[in-house]
């Protein structure tokens, strides 16, 4: 019988807890109650008491309760609540795991939920989550559900918010397992995609299946890079086609879909090869046309859609982001070759196209090359980035790669000119 994992602060939220641990006995799913409170509660009772807690954060409870630190007390118990949730995974006494709270809550719970692997069920009811969850849900599959009142009691209204997610979690548990056919064990790929690559990740991820290997198409809007990384760091991946590094320009100028500073260091680093290109470093996002920060109200602007407004790289901007792309690249410590389309790295950056833009597509390219160590195989193609020959050729260098063959030599370092 599979079992869920109530994680919370029992002395503020004992009550409720108790209320979520009938609902999902009555669904035939057995629990543990992790208790993460600092003091007593009168409600319930928990199977992992919070002096266990925080003896797995290596700290006295009592000394926190004496202390009268909130802020301390919350970043210590979610460190042992961390760690206890993690064993609990390892002994096979983890199937799912739910928590409830505001905003100390959500912080504790969901940052042990974002140790467990992705496809483990994760929900976590709060008040947070009609905002900005990214700081909860990072790069993992947690769901979160609104409370719409505090959770402060069972009433009307969270009574049937609380039923839900206990439901929600239960089922979750219970659903058959979507692992796929037996004996599926096709290596995995990881690559990246926006709009403006689409065409060409799609004919990669077809020839690479045709290949042998299952593709995950991550959409490169932030924590879809920092997802990729992740399974990445975690061994997952038997390689990445990085096709839409994006998320760069987004870190340099201030858009909204940065992925943060490891943004390709993580795969170089775990030694997994890697073929990259440059795509959709000619834009960086904002939101709706009224969100565009005013200092950038004289740039060259495309409104993509209602909720997204992209606004073209200048020379400067992608000199930048071409010494980042190679300076990254050169700290890989597994196989890496990087493919530059001449003739557009993105849909609307070729010629006639709105953000065509010579001088930018120059600079960038120059400080790749520049910038980039002989140890690093380039493969400049003229095409655009959508081209079906670009696609192909990305992935039989990255089959290639898999199977061990060599880097094709054509000019030092295993440059090569595929024209």
């Amino acid at each position: 019988m599979p079992n869920v994992v109530l994680l919370g602060t029992l002395d503020t939220k004992g009550q409720e807890y108790a209320f979520v641990r009938d609902q999902i006995a009555a669904a035939g799913v057995t629990t543990t109650v992790v208790d993460a409170g600092v003091f007593d509660s009168p409600f319930l009772e928990p199977d992992v008491r919070r002096d266990e807690v925080a003896q797995a954060a290596g700290v006295d409870l009592q000394t926190l309760a004496d202390a009268g630190d909130r802020g301390s007390a919350v970043e210590s118990m979610s460190r042992g609540a961390e760690a206890v949730v993690r064993r609990l995974h390892d002994e096979g006494r983890l199937d799912g795991i739910i928590g409830l709270g505001g905003t100390g809550g959500t912080t504790l719970v969901t940052r042990a939920m974002r140790a467990l692997p992705v496809g483990v069920p994760k929900v976590m009811v709060s008040t947070v989550a009609s905002g900005d969850t990214r700081p909860y849900v990072g790069a993992l599959d947690i769901t979160m559900m609104y409370s719409v009142v505090d959770i402060a009691g069972v009433n009307k209204i969270s009574r049937r918010i609380l039923t839900n997610a206990a439901g929600a979690v239960s089922g979750m548990v219970l659903a058959p397992s979507a692992d796929g056919p037996a004996g599926d064990d096709r290596p995995l790929i990881g690559a990246t995609m926006f709009g403006v690559t689409t065409p060409c990740v799609q004919r990669a991820r077809q020839r690479l299946e045709d290949k042998g290997y299952e593709v995950l198409v991550f959409h490169a809007t932030g924590t879809g890079g920092q997802s990729m990384e992740a399974l990445a760091r975690a061994g997952l991946l038997a390689g990445v086609l990085d096709i839409t590094t994006t998320e760069l320009a987004d870190e340099l100028v201030g858009g909204v879909f940065s992925a943060g500073p490891e943004r390709l260091t993580v795969a170089g680093a775990a030694g997994i090869p890697q073929v990259v290109s440059l795509g959709a470093l000619d834009m960086v996002n904002f939101g709706a046309r009224d969100s565009v920060p005013v200092q950038f109200e004289d740039r060259n602007l495309y409104q993509h859609n209602a909720t997204t407004t992209l606004m073209r790289t200048t020379p400067e901007e992608t000199a930048e982001l071409g010494r980042r792309v190679a300076e990254r690249l050169n700290t890989a410590t597994g196989p890496v070759t990087l493919f530059i389309p001449l003739r557009g790295i993105s849909m609307i950056a070729t010629e006639g196209s709105a953000f065509y833009d010579d001088e930018a597509d120059r600079a960038l390219i120059g400080a790749v090359k520049d910038n980039l160590t002989e140890r690093i195989v380039l493969c400049e193609v003229d095409t655009d980035i959508n081209d079906e020959a670009f696609a192909v050729a990305m992935a039989d260098a990255l089959v290639d790669q898999l199977a061990g063959t060599p880097a094709e030599e054509g000019t030092p370092g295993g440059r090569a000119d595929r024209t």
